[in-house]
C-alpha cells in the first residue's frame, strides 16, 4: 500500500494522540513501535526517491534543438 506524505502525517498525528491518551503502558509501547516503523519507512522511501532523482540527473544538459537549419 502506498501512502502519500499527507497520509503519513495524519497517521503519525493519530498515533501520537493515541499515545497521549492511552492508560495502558503496553498499548502505548505498541503505538510507539508502529510510529517508529512508520517514520523509518518514510525516511527510507525519501532516501530512495532522492537517490533515484539524483541518479537520473547527471548534471549535463543536452540541447536537442537543431538550429543549424536556420543558417
Amino acid at each position: 500500500m502506498d501512502f502519500t506524505s499527507q497520509d503519513v502525517v495524519i497517521i503519525e498525528r493519530a498515533l501520537r494522540t493515541a499515545m497521549l491518551h492511552e492508560k495502558e503502558e503496553q498499548k502505548t509501547r505498541d503505538y510507539r513501535e508502529v510510529l517508529l516503523k512508520l517514520q523509518e519507512s518514510a525516511k527510507h522511501a525519501l532516501n530512495v526517491h532522492t537517490k533515484t532523482a539524483t541518479a537520473d540527473h547527471d548534471g549535463i544538459r543536452y540541447d536537442y534543438d537543431d538550429s543549424s537549419d536556420l543558417m
